[in-house]
């Protein structure tokens, strides 16, 4: 008899403790891509169901380190869904941070009207910034095709096609613009650095690595950023949870005030430039 889904669940989570600090989180989201639900829904109304038969080729998936985002094609961030896959950088919520840092820097007025993301990947900051601020538009510059071409389909699928432009470029080369909001995650995980499996086998070297110290994007990044700026914008770069310092004085260095604002878990996660 085919297992139900509540105890495919839990073998499932046992099997993945080795694998992810979120087992059952990662079981149940499996499960419902399987299931073609949402969480949910799996988990209101179909624990009782027999289990798809799919799920087992999804679950070894996962136990082989493949992100769960990559193996269900999407991933939630701020109010929005993103589509993802090989080729682009998994949206993390720690990455939020810059978004409610924005959020908060335009508090009480009608918000930026123009939005530059550098270093865009599937498109996460600008998109998410779009859908908060309806009346905005914005560019996203990468170097990755792959990753501008998820950028261009979740723009489309979110509705906001005709409010953002994606560019092929290197940082800010032959940028001739200055914008309310500057946004950028780039890549600071010095090279030596050890990463989870999931991440350093599977997630665009480009989009993680930065030299031996982590800091090569920003000493090519930060020097730009001051021709890019329009008057009363900012800027906000996501770090690393041990850059805060050395960032800030490339940002002084630029000419900036710097302020520091941390994730959810307390660690230093983003420096806004204004």
């Amino acid at each position: 008899m085919a297992e139900r889904v509540r105890a495919a669940l839990v073998a499932a989570a046992r099997d993945l403790v080795g694998v992810s600090d979120t087992p059952r989180l990662d079981a149940e989201l499996l499960m419902a891509h399987a299931l073609g639900d949402t969480r949910e829904t799996l988990l209101l109304r179909r624990l009782d169901e027999h289990a798809p038969a799919g799920f087992a080729a999804l679950l070894a998936r996962r136990l082989a380190h493949e992100p769960i985002a990559y193996i269900t094609g999407s991933r939630d961030f701020w109010t929005i869904r993103l589509a993802v896959g090989p080729g682009a950088l998994v949206p993390r919520a720690d990455s939020e941070t810059l978004v409610e840092a924005a959020v908060a820097h335009f508090a009480g007025s009608a918000g930026p009207a123009r939005i530059l993301d550098l270093g865009t990947g599937p498109g996460t900051l600008l998109l998410a910034c779009l859908a908060e601020w309806p009346s905005a538009t914005g560019l996203g510059i990468d170097l990755s095709d792959a990753a501008l071409a998820f950028a261009r389909g979740n723009g489309a699928r979110l509705g906001i096609a005709d409010r953002a432009e994606w560019r092929r470029g290197d940082w800010a080369a032959g940028v001739d613009e200055r914008f309310d909001l500057v946004l950028a995650n780039p890549p600071y995980i010095g090279t030596a650095e050890p990463l989870p499996a999931e991440v350093a086998r599977f997630e665009p070297a480009s989009a993680l690595y930065a030299g031996s110290d982590g800091l090569d994007a920003y000493r090519e990044l930060v020097p730009q950023l001051p021709a890019l700026i329009a008057q009363s914008g900012v800027a906000m770069v996501e770090i690393g949870a041990t850059q805060a310092d050395s960032v800030a004085a490339l940002a002084r260095a630029a000419g900036f005030a710097t302020t520091l604002h941390r994730d959810l878990a307390g660690r230093p996660r983003a420096i806004a430039m204004a």
